[in-house]
């Protein structure tokens, strides 16, 4: 090698960000195994490259002692000061056994390690890159599918969105771009492994902030979300200025923002509510698009009992119990609903709903079969995907 490997050496350093030092110590390691490789042994053998020329020495360390008793690394006193008079018992010799063709075996170590550092570089970019990414939205493009699994290419690397973070209905084809939500990102031997959702809560939020600008600036917060991915999503926003109008913020004129994110997610409806700070009126929010008569709370049990108009009951519960369990996850509370005439007669069951499960609570009894068709019937094992606290009041876009 000479001053022009250097000064390769040092284009990469500016080039890929691999540190010279870093760099030339790895070559140097791997001389000391391509030493022992070709000429049968590495003990007490370091290589040496000059910074400056390039040049490569590989020198030999032998401890001086009084009786040799391994000759490959040890040396008398009286040779030693045949190098240097001044050595003494327990110093140590170091001088060179480069080999005469050593330097073609340099040049090809030296490339093989260079190669494999400036992969293992842009790898290493690649992950700090996409590691911060993490929770942010990417665009991409279907390059390939096996199983039910897509294959994204996103550029840089390749990201994988696997069967179960896919939304059931969308079908995608090979070259089509859209927009997803990364999950994960884990450093494996092959480079890093980016995961990728459309079922994802914060698909949605994401979506929302690049179509709101009031969301960019601050303005407007999103407080949390509730989604059961490719039906309906709830999402509670806040803002702090009583002249901001943070639902309608999100709907946009016309209803353009919110129609933009619906298009994104294939016509999932969506439900914008105003958040609240005061139980009572954010869990009457969270029940839209049914209306309220009161809310009765249990703040020790974080529960609440709501009370909807008798010919609301069915539009408050929702299909197969969605939109109470879509509220209970948004709020965090176990919501309880009842028509008018159950509450005020008090004589059937009750059914708790809450983001974790559903209790059954039987007050006086069971009740006749076409009144229990009427209470809130929420699915267990629903797939609950929250994301922070959110907001305020009784708004509700369903698209």
């Amino acid at each position: 090698m000479n001053s022009e490997f250097m000064i390769a050496i040092e284009d990469l350093e500016k080039e890929k960000g691999i540190s010279k030092d870093i760099l030339i110590e790895a070559i140097e390691s791997a001389l000391v195994s391509a030493y022992k490789k070709n000429y049968g042994t590495s003990q007490n053998v370091r290589v040496d490259i000059n910074r400056e020329t390039g040049d490569i020495n590989v020198l030999m360390r032998m401890d001086i002692v009084e009786e040799v008793e391994d000759e490959l690394c040890q040396i008398s006193l009286d040779e030693a000061r045949e190098i240097d008079p001044r050595y003494e018992i327990g110093d140590a010799v170091e001088y060179q056994v480069t080999p005469r063709d050593f330097g073609r075996i340099a040049a090809q170590t030296a490339k093989q390690v260079v190669v494999q550092r400036i992969r293992e570089a842009e790898r290493g970019m690649v992950y700090d890159d996409y590691i911060q990414k993490q929770g942010e939205i990417i665009t991409g493009t279907v390059e390939r599918i096996s199983n039910e699994t897509l294959f994204i290419n996103m550029g840089k690397t390749e990201g994988i969105l696997s069967a179960n973070e896919r939304v059931k209905g969308e079908h995608f084809d090979v070259n089509e771009r859209l927009k997803l939500y990364i999950i994960d990102v884990r450093k494996t031997n092959k480079g890093p492994q980016v995961y990728l959702s459309r079922s994802h809560p914060g698909l949605v939020k994401k979506l929302f902030e690049l179509e709101v600008p009031e969301i960019q600036d601050g303005v407007v917060e999103i407080k949390s979300i509730a989604r059961e991915a490719g039906s309906r999503t709830k999402i509670a926003v806040y803002a702090e200025d009583p002249n901001v109008d943070p639902v309608g913020a999100c709907v946009g004129p016309r209803g353009a923002r919110v129609q933009a994110v619906v298009d994104e997610i294939f016509g999932e409806k969506i439900d914008i509510i105003e958040w609240s700070d005061i139980p009572e009126k954010f869990i009457s929010n969270v029940l839209a698009p049914a209306k309220v008569e009161h809310v009765v709370i249990n703040e020790d049990e974080k529960s609440a009992i709501v009370v909807v108009p008798d010919y609301q009951l069915s539009l408050a519960i929702g299909k197969e119990g969605q939109n109470v369990r879509l509220a209970a996850k948004l709020s965090g509370w176990k919501i309880d609903i009842k028509s008018h005439t159950q509450y005020f007669e008090n004589d059937i069951s009750i059914e708790y709903v809450d983001d974790t499960e559903e209790t059954a609570i039987s007050e006086k009894g069971e009740a006749p079969d076409s009144e229990i068709e009427e209470t809130a019937v929420a699915e267990t094992g629903a797939k609950e995907q929250q994301e922070e606290p959110m907001t305020e009041e009784d708004d509700t876009l369903d698209e």
